[in-house]
């Protein structure tokens, strides 16, 4: 069986998706046009219409999601420079 998948670049998804959104052509003819599956245009068209209030947002919520990331990763990293200390000491380096 044949490895045929693609992997499409964001600005190639949101350029479907918008002309998906305007309504001018179907999603067939947009999936023949930029040789997709009908399928996906309407997941990209979607993903964009319930997307596109984050773009005007005020980031907040992104912001928070950030934070924890950066506190989970501190951990992390304290937790390996401890780990580091205790094996250096260990082999006598």
């Amino acid at each position: 069986m044949k490895d045929n998948r693609r992997k499409h670049s964001p600005s190639f998804k949101a350029k479907v998706a918008m002309e998906a959104l305007k309504g001018d052509e179907t999603i067939a003819q947009l999936a023949s046009r930029f040789e997709v599956h009908p399928n996906q245009v309407s997941t990209w068209k979607k993903a964009l219409a319930e997307g596109a209030a984050d773009v005007f947002g005020d980031g907040k919520k992104r912001k928070k999601a950030d934070d924890g990331l950066v506190a989970q990763l501190y951990q992390q990293i304290g937790q390996l420079k401890v780990e580091r200390d205790f094996l250096e000491g260990t082999l006598g380096r």
